[in-house]
């Protein structure tokens, strides 16, 4: 398809994701994964993004969708990964290595730019090491809510509550209960006309047991998600 393509970047706390999408969105070459290094160091990631970056083929600029705030490329918090992301000028590192004009984003932002369709009031939560959210009105994007990070219950946050290592401790149906409770939670807070339920371990989920307004979004959308970031 005509228009420049982009190369999508999905950086994890368990994996990293990249592909080359054409200017509708479908991909152009194999998607390639690799398991995020430990520690997770600015350094440690650039090398393996570099190693995948071998993987795919040609592309005219860059989007990613990275786990923490981001403010004009720049990387404020990684929970998930390493202090040393603090500060970071991401964009800029990735413009160096790839030669190309780079975009990133919160990754549940991306993830939701591949899910929303525009309309009302939309959420966006992503379930995966950590817990993501985004909200999009008339889709247009608030940016960087973190409200992964704000208290609960019994003592934890959001993400705590939820997370991949307490889905490990407590097994798959106290933590979909878990989801559940959290979605009913938010729901009379932010009034969604519908809520996407993403990230890898949206798998576990089970349409029957949530509201009919949420749906399990495919964990493709952090990636080709990545294409709005070129909209003016």
């Amino acid at each position: 398809m005509p228009g420049p393509r982009t190369l999508c970047i999905d950086i994890g706390g368990t994996g990293l994701k990249m592909e080359v999408l054409d200017a509708a969105g479908q991909p152009v070459t194999e998607r390639g994964l690799v398991p995020t290094p430990h520690p997770a160091t600015p350094p440690a990631v650039l090398d393996a993004l570099a190693s995948l970056l071998r993987t795919q083929g040609e592309f005219e600029r860059v989007s990613v969708g990275f786990p923490g705030v981001v403010v004009d490329g720049v990387t404020k918090t990684a929970p998930n990964l390493d202090p040393g992301w603090r500060g970071f000028d991401l964009a800029g590192a990735l413009r160096k290595l790839t030669g190309k004009p780079t975009r990133v984003a919160n990754d549940a932002d991306v993830q939701g730019f591949g899910d929303i369709e525009g309309k009302g009031v939309e959420m966006v939560l992503t379930l995966g090491t950590g817990l993501g959210s985004a909200v999009y009105i008339d889709g247009r994007l608030l940016p960087n809510l973190e409200l992964g990070h704000a208290p609960f219950k019994d003592g934890l946050t959001y993400e705590e509550y939820v997370s991949d290592a307490t889905l490990k401790r407590i097994g798959e149906d106290e933590w979909r209960r878990r989801v559940r409770e959290i979605v009913d939670n938010l729901e009379p807070i932010w009034n969604w006309r519908v809520i996407y339920l993403g990230g890898g371990n949206s798998r576990l989920l089970r349409a029957e047991e949530l509201p009919p307004n949420a749906h399990i979004a495919p964990n493709t959308a952090g990636l080709t998600g990545g294409i709005a970031l070129w909209r003016e």
